[in-house]
């Protein structure tokens, strides 16, 4: 499978990026493993769905962030997906640790959990609009219950902020994965960008995360590559410009991404719902449309496993849960308790992907997809400026 591009744990994973940052500022315990230069303050800004294949894609439309990329991309992680990237950005670890294994995965109670609502997820009353949270009965500090990178950098005496849409505020994604760090809500770029550059001016030394969303957003709704899609990129890369122009002398400003993403061609899907042979000794299916986590009845892991590799083929690879983990793609450990999230069987896609038109409907209807591991959707950009 010459198309797999796998983690590597080589030092240039999202994992990698804070405490690379936090090395740079000279805070003791931290490996920089990316090639940070030293500073005062640290400015990590992760531009959702900004993938390393696209930037060079579309390299007229972001000429300044393509100015920077000069050396090697990083590694988003498996599965590419927003949930586990930033809970690995966060954390420092990857998912086998932080336990964040998907867009959703199994929970205790014998459901999904969707960690963007941390709620349950992939019922038909889910498709009436009555999600139920799991804040009380999972909450995110038993899911995820390592120190993330900003609690150890404050324990250090580190300013650790972020800077991310004011509706984040206390969901059990950011409890997850930001937890410890002082909470800056934001609009939109302009007290993103305030925010920011306030954190490059503050008196001691200072980490701060961003987060922008829109170019992932529209990506999904009008694919990647489409002119919604390239005026955004064209906004974001002027954003970053300014931002450059106006960092001191003693600061650092890194754009990573969480995932690249590519466009679902609709004749290569697969459409669970519609196919029964799919369903048979199934109990749960998580993931996404790229990167599917199928839990199984006991001691139907073989036929599910050969059911779905004969209805997938070459579109994607379909491997075992075990062979997942023995390949590293959720890292070198895996935790005891993260062990039952992980599918019995995966589907990886390299074309098209596995939809769920009735319990998924919304989620099946996108235009770009990510989750998988190929090169469009795992390399990531490591951006790093300095003033």
């Amino acid at each position: 499978m010459d198309w797999i591009v796998a983690p590597d744990g080589a030092g240039r994973e999202l994992a990698d990026v804070l405490p690379s940052a936090l090395a740079a500022l000279g805070t003791a315990g931290f490996t920089d493993t990316i090639g940070m230069p030293g500073c005062r303050r640290a400015v990590v800004l992760l531009v959702d769905g900004l993938g390393w294949t696209l930037l060079h894609e579309y390299a007229d439309h972001a000429p300044f962030l393509t100015s920077l990329a000069t050396g090697a991309p990083g590694k988003a992680g498996f599965p590419t997906t927003t949930v586990t990237s930033l809970t690995s950005l966060g954390t420092g670890r990857c998912a086998g640790r932080h336990g964040v294994v998907g867009y959703t995965f199994a929970e205790p109670s014998g459901g999904l959990l969707h960690p963007l609502s941390w709620s349950t997820h992939g019922t038909a009353e889910d498709t009436a609009g009555r999600r139920s949270s799991l804040l009380d009965v999972w909450p995110p500090e038993r899911v995820q219950p390592h120190p993330t990178a900003f609690q150890q950098a404050e324990a250090a005496g580190v300013d650790v902020r972020i800077a991310v849409p004011r509706d984040f505020k206390d969901t059990g994604l950011t409890r997850a994965a930001m937890r410890g760090a002082e909470f800056r809500g934001i609009h939109a770029f302009g007290d993103l960008a305030a925010e920011l550059l306030d954190a490059v001016h503050a008196p001691g030394p200072t980490l701060c995360y961003g987060y922008h969303g829109h170019l992932d957003l529209l990506g999904h709704l009008h694919g990647p590559g489409s002119l919604p899609w390239r005026m955004q990129l064209e906004q974001v890369d002027r954003f970053v410009s300014a931002l450059a122009e106006r960092l001191p002398g003693d600061s650092v400003l890194t754009v990573v991404a969480d995932h690249g993403m590519v466009t679902m061609d609709p004749q290569e899907t697969v459409d669970v719902d519609t196919e029964p042979e799919l369903r048979d000794g199934v109990r749960l299916i998580g993931g996404e449309v790229r990167a599917r986590q199928v839990y199984v009845e006991p001691g139907a892991v073989d036929d599910v496993h050969a059911a779905w590799r004969g209805t997938i083929g070459e579109r994607g690879l379909v491997l075992t849960g075990e062979q997942a983990i023995d390949e590293g793609w959720f890292g070198p450990v895996i935790d005891e308790d993260v062990r039952p999230r992980i599918g019995d069987v995966l589907a990886v896609m390299r074309e098209g992907g596995v939809t769920r038109s009735a319990l998924e409907p919304n989620e099946s209807a996108l235009r770009g997809h990510h989750g998988s591991l190929t090169a469009a959707e795992q390399f990531v950009p490591l951006l790093v400026t300095t003033g």
